[in-house]
């Protein structure tokens, strides 16, 4: 493998694809009778094949679809009107709604029966067509009908299908009094604000230690991985950096907050293979700092930054273009993030149990044996 694993693209090259595709692939592609669009995917992906390395697993051609969710993943931006939950015999029961759409500035709250969207009695459409009814286009209103669960009254409002971001993190409780749990199912331009307020309500315990959830965490920008770092890590100081060679050195600089709102608790942060990304670079730069125990199962390998490419079809091309490494040089490994204690997933949640135990004992003087005792 070489040094810093990307090359650039050399115009000779390019050539010689170009040279191929003319005289090979694009007449074996017009000759199977496809439509223009099947044509001009199966064009671009074999652009993409071309211009990633071979042990390049991860950049790809996407078309429009999964292009549309592959954009909400990465950055955790959402199109509709930020409602979950499930069919009822009496309507549709709210279970979530997203705190930064629009149906939660309207008053709609998790536990409300909602008894018609736009105008449709729901007690007698099936689960899929309501959830359907709920996700409108952008720039759509919807009438919705619905129970409020704490006034048990009526009411109807319109609400506007928008963008917006998800909330990301979510307090955890655990099983140990003064042990805090804190979630983080994704990281976006958001989470920064989300944990902060998660970290004052946590603050407010006085806690004995913090247990950190980044299991099945895809990640998302490192930039908010890095803005979350400055609540636990020194500031000014150099989180990570992506190298390319066709990108220069660009170094992530632990930002500059108040005092106020550098927490130092002892933390475990609990990691497993669907934890990725800047997942992956949040809990690695812990764990390389000594800043927490990791516990669970290897993460998934992807600390790399993506270049994406949208098309006028509304397809996308995601090219890796440098790969993450920590301060001292050493590159994140694409086997990810080994965890300091390995621990595949126990029956329920037993996991956030056993970390939130090992910070109790860990207060009390009484760290158990093996790995944790360095932390």
């Amino acid at each position: 493998m070489t040094e810093n694993y990307y090359f650039d693209i050399r115009p000779g090259d390019y050539d010689r694809f170009l040279e191929t595709f003319d005289e090979k692939i694009l007449p074996n592609l017009r000759s199977e009778g496809k439509s223009d669009d099947y044509v001009r995917w199966r064009s671009s992906a074999y652009l993409v094949d071309f211009l990633k390395q071979p042990d390049d697993r991860f950049s790809r051609f996407l078309p429009p679809e999964p292009a549309k969710k592959f954009a909400q993943e990465v950055y955790g931006q959402r199109i509709d009107l930020g409602i979950a939950g499930r069919k009822v015999p009496a309507g549709f029961i709210v279970d979530f709604v997203e705190p930064r759409a629009d149906a939660y500035a309207q008053g709609l709250r998790a536990e409300d029966l909602i008894l018609r969207v736009g105008g449709k009695g729901v007690r007698d459409l099936e689960e899929n067509a309501i959830i359907e009814a709920l996700t409108p286009l952008a720039g759509s209103r919807v009438r919705i009908d619905f129970l409020d669960s704490r006034l048990r009254q009526p009411h109807s409002i319109e609400i506007e299908s928008r963008e917006y971001y998800r909330q990301t993190v979510f307090a955890v409780p655990t099983s140990i009094p003064g042990i805090a749990g804190i979630e983080i199912r994704q990281f976006n331009r958001q989470t920064n604000e989300d944990m902060e307020r998660a970290l004052r309500e946590v603050s407010a315990m006085s806690p004995r230690g913090l247990v950190l959830d980044l299991r099945g965490n895809p990640g998302g920008p490192p930039l908010a991985a890095l803005l979350v770092s400055a609540f636990f890590l020194p500031n000014d100081q150099v989180f990570a950096y992506f190298e390319g060679k066709s990108r220069p050195r660009s170094d992530l600089v632990i930002p500059r907050i108040p005092e106020a709102f550098h927490f130092d608790w002892p933390m475990v942060v609990l990691v497993d293979e669907e934890t990725g990304s800047a997942a992956e670079l949040f809990s690695g730069t812990l764990q390389e700092r000594g800043r927490a125990l990791v516990i669970g199962t290897q993460t998934a390998g992807q600390v790399l930054l993506k270049s994406l490419f949208d098309l006028s079809d509304g397809s996308r091309l995601a090219l890796v273009v440098a790969r993450g490494h920590f301060p001292d040089g050493r590159p994140f490994p694409f086997e990810g993030v080994r965890p300091d204690e390995v621990l595949k997933e126990p029956a329920g949640d037993a996991l956030m149990a056993l970390a939130a135990k090992y910070l109790y004992l860990k207060s009390e003087g009484r760290v158990p044996g093996g790995g944790a005792d360095a932390h």
